[in-house]
């Protein structure tokens, strides 16, 4: 039986068995969790901050946000088209306001400090919202107090999706930047009253659904049962890059020097320092660096960054899938990431990965890239020398990435929680 017979199976179990309620405040993951539940006949209403708005309003807001240029391309993406308009509420008002933040630079605070203002002001404002009748709420960390409290009083399954490893994360990244403060400057200070919520929702919610091993330890050392979390890695429906076959162009030619990109944010969680380390190791070696995305390190770092690397900054999304397709190898050396969709962005281009464990569990060891540990250049600069050293092992793991990304489906999201929701309402 295929996947796709066996989706339509499985899901035909569950439609109409159940309805379910989906709140977030933005797009994530293209409203990943509200299109696989509304495949499975049982999206009761996906309720948002914003949504792009059609027709003469469209067009309106369309004209309105040229001038926030990618900012403004993206609130204008925010939709699923497969889900009905009727299936959809959107809160206008503070949508806008929250945009309007966002843009204004009159509203000055930690990144945490305005997340918990416009968390709040969500919330709040959900609560006030009547919702359709339903059996399951479905709601996002850090955004979902106040929902999480009206529901649990209703009786309906209260589900929460833990979208980064908290407070482990912030400490461990705040240890690194008091380390090293000449990449970035020192941390802010801890922020109590952020995480103080988060825990709120953690002991309101009924299970707690993490994209990462690495996610769910650092929740249960912070101590949220463990028999309340269940993993939920994320889905990926971009296009598969490269065509399958075609060699890459540095194979074609070994002359070529061996192309590592790094694409995401260029700061401290996600290793920059480390893999600048490393690079720094292989200088004279046939290797080049790729350093692609906004760039969250002190101007002193980047200039004094090694002569094999180059820090291309921000790119567009055409610019990302050409220097996809120019890579030989993926590297993130990550010191903290709730799953990094870019290892499996990376790996539908034919890409192997270097990673380390502090993020989803993607990469197969030696089959679809190597996992490193974190902290460590040496052993980051060693994988990337393997990849030198053998001028066929990143083509040779080629066909393997490929395939492995088909396993990260949105079917294969939507069976997993639709299993999961099954599991917790019988229990």
């Amino acid at each position: 039986m295929s996947l796709s017979d066996q989706h339509h199976r499985d899901f035909s179990i569950f439609h109409g068995e159940v309805k379910v309620v989906v709140v977030q405040k933005g797009a994530r993951e293209h409203f990943l969790a509200a299109r696989a539940i509304h495949r499975s006949g049982s999206l009761a209403c996906l309720l948002v901050d914003w949504y792009a708005p059609k027709g003469w309003m469209g067009k309106l807001v369309g004209f309105a946000t040229q001038r926030l240029g990618a900012r403004g391309r993206a609130a204008m993406a925010a939709k699923a088209e497969e889900i009905p308009d009727d299936l959809v509420k959107v809160n206008w008002l503070n949508g806008l306001i929250g945009k309007w933040r966002q843009r204004s630079g009159r509203f000055r605070a930690s990144s945490q400090e305005r997340a918990l203002v416009a968390d709040i002001a969500f919330t709040k404002a959900v609560s006030r919202t009547r919702l359709p009748h339903h059996h399951v709420f479905f709601g996002y960390s850090y955004m979902s107090l106040e929902m999480l409290e009206i529901e649990k009083r209703k009786g309906v399954l209260t589900i929460l999706d833990q979208i980064d490893p908290g407070p482990v994360e912030f400490r461990l990244v705040a240890e690194e930047m008091g380390k090293y403060p000449e990449l970035a400057g020192n941390p802010a200070p801890y922020p109590t009253a952020y995480y103080e919520r988060l825990k709120q929702e953690w002991n309101l919610a009924d299970v707690i659904v993490v994209n990462s091993e690495w996610s769910r330890d650092a929740l249960i050392s912070e101590g949220v049962p463990a028999e309340k979390i269940e993993i939920l890695p994320l889905s990926y429906e971009g296009d598969h890059g490269c065509d399958e076959g075609i060699p890459k162009a540095s194979y074609q030619n070994s002359g070529k020097a061996l192309r590592v990109l790094w694409l995401g944010q260029v700061n401290v969680r996600k290793g920059i320092h480390y893999l600048i380390e490393a690079a720094r190791m292989l200088e004279g070696n046939n290797i080049h660096f790729d350093i692609v995305g906004p760039i969250g390190i002190a101007r002193e770092i980047v200039d004094s960054a090694p002569s094999n690397m180059t820090l291309c900054g921000s790119v567009s999304r055409d610019l990302a899938a050409d220097y996809y397709r120019k890579a030989d190898v993926f590297v993130l050396p990550t010191l903290s990431d709730g799953f990094a969709i870019t290892q499996l962005e990376a790996m539908a281009y034919g890409l192997p990965v270097i990673t380390t464990p502090h993020c989803g569990k993607v990469v197969t060891q030696g089959k679809t890239g190597f996992i490193v540990p974190a902290r460590d250049a040496k052993a980051l600069a060693e994988a990337v020398m393997r990849f030198a050293q053998d001028r066929t092992l990143a083509l040779r793991m080629s066909d393997e990435c490929r395939a492995s990304v088909k396993k990260f489906s949105i079917d294969a999201y939507g069976e997993h929680l639709i299993g999961i929701i099954k599991k917790h309402r019988k229990s």
